[in-house]
């Protein structure tokens, strides 16, 4: 089962999960620091004070990434490391990190492919608003624009956001992440302004000659629970009906209005119901519809609904009245999702017939599950069925039409994991927290091997 000769493998991390040293080089603080430093917030109240030490790490780790013959490495950049206040002057010692982990990469072969913004917003723009505050779009075209002038002669791949689904819905919508807002307004007028804040950074970085920009979605195939083992099921019209809105609240509310230039009609009325649509400004649409040349797809698990006539809205999706969410009949991750690897062919096949003229490429996929070392190796099995089932699926994807550019596992080292803290490991490399030391389970080795053939 073999890959195109020019597709690329590769790992993906993000910068709070990693990198550490968050008070070190003028770093300013995030609205992850605040929010995993207020107890009950993260699970063990674990906080990214030092993660996995990347910071000072990197180079070791960029060594793993060679003798795992990665082609790509996607990491994300702390925005309070190059504007500790959001705004204003860069900080020399914090774009100088960056400049140093984009050579080492390059270095060792590896495509650094950079992440703007995976949820580390600085607290001093949270203070004056955040995302609900229209300036903060603004604010972000002008960071994005900064850490391409210092990296743009050597990085090639751009992405500009990651999940404005996770960081408007979780963050502003049932606060179950930073910076720990409950509002549907909130959250509805928050994902605006992060597609806005996409639209201006990808036409400043076009404009300074970028090559290739991408936006990455959390997107899942919504299925109703008869169509999780049975493709051809079909789900009567209320089934149907509740499967259509919650897919335009959860990936056509962001990649119409940036393929597009247009809003979902659900996602309008969902606005409608909550707050309303003042924040949609005249021209926006517009200046959102910035061309990007690649869809990033994180896929985990697909969204399983049917129809639940009474029930009001859930906290992380206005505009769901009358939808229940159901689980999928599967076995489950130590996160509790299910597996479902032919979720990620139906999901690209859709996305690639939805919006035919952006390649795609899976920029996270992967799986947590409960890994020990024991005579110092990790036989994480479950992890290497998991990669192989989904691997299949994109090779079946790519079959069937979708134009899928790459693979990029989640992730390259267990890390902290948000408001699970470190009680989930996500790492084809186990990181022990208390010494740093680094571990390839058996998947990494078994990734290695898939990389090295181009195929399974």
């Amino acid at each position: 089962m073999m890959f195109p000769e020019d597709f690329v493998w590769g790992a993906a991390t993000a910068s709070y999960q990693i990198e550490g040293a968050v008070k070190e080089d003028g770093r300013g603080q995030s609205i992850w620091d605040t929010f995993s430093h207020t107890p009950g917030n993260v699970a063990g109240d674990d906080t990214g004070d030092v993660a996995c030490d990347h910071y000072h790490r990197f180079r070791d780790d960029i060594a793993l990434m060679r003798e795992l013959r990665l082609a790509a490495y996607r990491f994300s950049v702390a925005w309070p490391r190059i504007q500790p206040d959001g705004a204003g002057p860069v900080n020399p010692r914090g774009l100088a990190f960056y400049d140093q982990l984009v050579d080492e990469l390059l270095a060792a072969g590896i495509s650094p492919y950079v992440t703007l913004y995976h949820w580390d917003l600085p607290q001093a723009l949270e203070d004056r608003g955040g995302w609900t505050d229209r300036d903060t779009a603004a604010r972000f075209a002008d960071y994005a624009e900064a850490v391409h002038a210092r990296l743009g002669d050597r990085v090639d791949n751009w992405a500009t956001l990651n999940e404005p689904w996770v960081a408007a819905f979780l963050g502003y919508g049932n606060g179950v992440h930073a910076p720990g807002r409950r509002s549907p307004a909130d959250a509805l007028r928050s994902a605006h302004h992060l597609l806005l804040g996409h639209g201006l950074a990808a036409r400043r970085l076009r404009a300074a000659d970028a090559r290739t920009l991408m936006l990455v979605v959390n997107s899942s195939p919504v299925l109703t629970p008869a169509q999780v083992n049975d493709p051809s099921a079909v789900p009567d019209d209320a089934d149907a009906a509740a499967a259509h809105r919650i897919h335009a609240l959860l990936t056509r509310q962001f990649l119409d209005p940036a393929v597009y230039g247009t809003y979902p009609r659900e996602v309008l009325e969902a606005a409608a119901r909550n707050g309303g649509t003042d924040h949609i400004q005249d021209g926006d649409l517009e200046l959102i519809n910035a061309p990007i040349d690649l869809i990033g797809v994180n896929y985990y698990n697909p969204c399983v609904v049917e129809s639940g006539p009474g029930l009001p809205a859930d906290a992380a999706w206005p505009g769901s009245e009358d939808v229940r969410f159901a689980t999928a009949d599967a076995p489950t991750t130590a996160m509790g999702w299910p597996i479902v690897p032919d979720g990620l062919s139906r999901l690209l096949v859709r996305l690639s017939q939805d919006y035919p003229q952006v390649g795609l490429m899976v920029t996270e996929n992967g799986a947590a599950f409960d890994d020990v070392v024991q005579d110092g190796r990790v036989h994480d099995d479950e992890r290497v069925a998991y990669l192989d089932g989904h691997l299949r699926e994109v090779h079946r994807a790519i079959e069937a039409g979708a134009d899928l550019r790459g693979y990029l596992v989640w992730s390259l080292l267990d890390n902290f994991e948000w408001a699970e803290g470190y009680r989930r490991r996500f790492g084809i490399v186990h990181v022990d927290y208390s010494t740093q030391e680094r571990v390839l389970k058996d998947s990494a080795l078994w990734y290695r091997d898939v990389i090295g053939r181009n195929g399974l």
